[in-house]
């Protein structure tokens, strides 16, 4: 059946800037990245070249006017073997985060995009 998960979408307001923004504060690479009409793209981005899973950044507006219900922002976890590190490191990078989380179950925090959007980081040790 399914074996991985291939990409997930985030609705975002202004692609150039979500681009910009995965790619420069997070340190992601641009994937792929195709013209789809007059005013939006197919962009994918990822952790690495090698990564199979992406991240499709889709306009908002465009999907708004399709399915509106489909613009509800989903639950995306990432992992990270070093924490702390991460956090340091968006922090340094002016990204929006939350508190850094020590828990029985593992240690996490969140961070935001250029929309507010709301994204999880936990370790996997």
């Amino acid at each position: 059946m399914i074996n991985k998960v291939g990409k997930v979408t985030v609705y975002v307001e202004d692609q150039e800037q979500a681009k910009q923004f995965w790619i420069n504060k997070l340190g992601f690479v641009l994937k792929f990245e195709q013209p789809m009409g007059p005013n939006a793209s197919w962009i994918e981005v990822g952790p690495s070249h090698d990564e199979f899973t992406t991240i499709v950044l889709y306009s908002k507006s465009a999907m708004e006017r399709h399915k509106p219900s489909k613009v509800a922002h989903p639950t995306i976890l990432f992992s990270t073997t070093d924490i702390e590190s991460s956090y340091e490191k968006l922090k340094q990078n002016e990204v929006k985060v939350g508190e850094l989380l020590k828990m029985p179950y593992g240690t996490m925090f969140t961070f935001y995009d250029q929309d507010g959007n709301e994204y999880l980081i936990r370790e996997d040790k």
